[in-house]
């Protein structure tokens, strides 16, 4: 049976350890978004034995390119909805083994090697409401800081503060449950009954 859980970053092991798929989270603290050039870039750093921009022990790293508007030297968010997240599925195993990050965030779902990473590290994916950025952009309390705006404002890393953000659903666990797995093996056990085969 699902539950509702508030949880805050950097994101405890023992709490993320319990999270269950179909679980739904309320996130609040400091979040990263990152995508593709991002994630490419974070390679290159880790491969070459140089400083990251930030310490992402904990952290929850949403795929998403949000929209932002500068005032002065401050930065607000306008909209912030999630991009899929499949195209990360490369980079998971270092992101939670060698980043330390706990929650992965975004939309569609990703594959077996997220699967096996996050039940090796200790960590689950959450999934994001699509076609609700303006209204997840309200959880969003302050923009701290932008790394490598030079790639463009969506690949950028942005650090945010959010409060109470969700609802976030568990779609893959630490344990390594998977509704989208299961959602695969259920549509695949129909097929034949489809086709008229017994």
């Amino acid at each position: 049976m699902s539950r509702e859980l508030q949880l805050k970053t950097p994101l405890d092991a023992d709490e993320v350890a319990g999270l269950r798929v179909g679980d739904v989270v309320g996130l609040s603290g400091t979040i990263f978004t990152a995508r593709d050039m991002a994630h490419i870039r974070i390679m290159g750093l880790l491969s070459r034995g140089e400083r990251l921009p930030e310490d992402f022990a904990g952290a929850a790293l949403y795929h998403a390119g949000p929209v932002m508007r500068r005032e002065g030297e401050v930065w607000h968010n306008v909209v912030i909805g999630p991009t899929t997240s499949m195209r990360m599925e490369p980079f998971s195993e270092a992101v939670l083994g060698r980043l330390g990050a706990r929650a992965l965030i975004g939309k569609g779902g990703m594959g077996e090697g997220t699967r096996a990473a996050l039940r090796k590290h200790g960590g689950v994916y959450l999934a994001a409401p699509p076609g609700c950025a303006a209204v997840q952009a309200e959880a969003v309390r302050a923009v701290r800081r932008v790394h490598w705006l030079e790639l463009g404002m969506p690949e950028a890393i942005w650090v945010m503060d959010v409060e109470n953000w969700g609802p976030l659903v568990v779609g893959m666990d630490s344990v390594g449950g998977s509704v989208f797995k299961d959602v695969r093996e259920s549509a695949l056990a129909l097929i034949p009954a489809l086709l008229g085969r017994k």
